[in-house]
């Protein structure tokens, strides 16, 4: 992970952005001191729900609460 100080963060924010936006993490340190992170969003929770709605476009639901003795 890289630092950056928080004057060169005002000074080149679209860039830093855009290096985040391509997946990199920043610490950002105030006086050498680490401060805050900036990390790509994560968008796992998102992704997971579109596959399961390509996946409910297919599948075909059974009863899954009976018992498989019953019929």
């Amino acid at each position: 992970m890289q630092t950056i100080a928080v004057s060169k963060l005002r000074a080149n924010l679209m860039k830093v952005l855009k290096a985040i936006e391509h997946g990199e993490s920043l610490d950002i340190t105030s006086r050498g001191k680490i401060i805050a992170k900036l990390l790509p969003p994560d968008y796992s929770r998102e992704k997971a729900r579109n596959k399961l709605k390509e996946i409910g476009k297919r599948a075909v639901i059974h009863d899954v609460i009976s018992s498989i003795d019953v019929e």
